[in-house]
This record gives C-alpha cells, structure tokens and sequence, in this order.
C-alpha cells in the first residue's frame, strides 16, 4: 500500500525500512516521529508492518542522532583547543622559529641550522631558488652548530633577494647518506588558527605548523 508523501522528496511504503537522511535527523527529531506515526497510521491493516521494524528504525534513528551531537562535542572541543593553543603561541610572535621552511634573503644572512649524518665524511648545503633551481651547493662542516648563509655568489656578489630553499646531503665517500631539508631560522609575524591547527607565518611569506617547529628563539637583532 502506496502512502502519500508528508514532507516533500521523503515517502514511505509498507514493508519497507524508512530511509532518513542525516541532515534531517539532526535538524527536526519532532518530524521523524510525526513520519513514523504516519506510516503505522497509514499501513495495510491486513498485513501490518513487524513492529521488530519500526524499533529498528527508531534504534537507527537515535544511534545517527547521538552520533550528530557527538561529532558537534568533538568539534567545538577541538575549536576550543585551537584557539587555547593559537592564544598560548602569541608570545611566539617577535621570536625565531626553527623549522624545515624556505627562507627569505634580502641581503641578510639566513640562519641555517643543519644536521649532517653521524655516519657522514663530508656534508654540502645545497641552496634553491624560488623554482626548484639549484643555484648553490657548499660544504658545510660535519656539525650542527649553526651556518649563516651570506647569500653570496662564488664571484663575491649577492645572489637575487627572494626566497630560498635549502637543504644537507651528507655523504660517505661518494655515497649519499642523506639527502633532506635543512631547518632555518625565521622570525614569527603571526600566529593563526586554521581547521582546527595552530599556524605560524614567518618573516618572507613561509608558513609553519606549531607542531613541526623544533626549536624558539629570541631574534637576533
């Protein structure tokens, strides 16, 4: 037995199992139960839906319900852990950051702080451009002390201001070891909270995860 439909797009048959979508089942709980009085009104008294069903249903229904008010808790606990975070990280903002971030030379020296393998004979620091292009490669000492960059070509002139990537290739003879991105200094301008993280922009545009910076500093001046 066909029945009319009572709200519009949502129909129900007998014998059938009513399908609810979840955005109706967290916005109107009162229109559920007025639907369900409607299919057991409306239902073919000589072959009545099992009552097993509508128990099912209205099990379905509370299981997705409490499910909605649970993902709602964890979303606004984790809203609420992000802004705590991102107001505790605003005396970050003035330091030097330590992270595996492109840096920016405007005639400065940028503060590298790299981590040659243990196991390694030599190291070089291999120095990007903007595009990927390799525009440098130094040998740097088998330390993790830190290196200041001057930006200078092999002929003594400054290399182009802009932003550079950098990273160490430690070496065994002629073996690479490890090939992976250095960290560098660079100085905290803000602190923001974007889906739940908590971000760092740095001085020259690069941006950061809190969770990823390894060391703070006060700045240099």
């Amino acid at each position: 037995m066909e029945i009319a439909q009572t709200q519009p797009g949502v129909a129900f048959a007998s014998g059938q199992s009513t399908e609810i979508s979840e955005a109706v089942i967290s916005s109107d709980f009162e229109t559920f139960l007025k639907m369900l009085t409607v299919q057991m009104e409306n239902q073919d008294p000589l072959n009545p839906t099992d009552s097993e069903k509508f128990a099912t249903q209205l099990a379905t229904f509370s299981g997705v319900e409490q499910q909605v008010l649970t993902n709602d808790l964890l979303e606004s606990l984790i809203s609420q852990m992000g802004a705590t975070g991102m107001v505790q990280m605003a005396a970050w903002v003035g330091r030097e950051a330590r992270a595996a971030v492109p840096g920016r030379f405007d005639g400065d020296p940028v503060t590298v702080a790299p981590n040659p393998a243990t196991a390694a004979d030599r190291a070089e620091l291999v120095v990007t451009d903007a595009h990927g292009t390799e525009v440098q490669r130094l040998e740097i000492p088998l330390s993790a002390d830190i290196y200041e960059w001057q930006g200078l070509a092999a002929d003594g002139t400054a290399l182009p201001h802009g932003q550079y990537g950098f990273k160490v290739v430690s070496y065994s003879g002629d073996d690479v070891l490890v090939d992976e991105p250095a960290e560098i200094y660079a100085r905290v301008t803000e602190v923001r909270a974007e889906n739940g993280e908590t971000i760092l922009m740095l001085e020259g545009g690069a941006s950061v995860l809190a969770t990823q910076v390894k060391a703070l500093r006060e700045a240099i001046l």
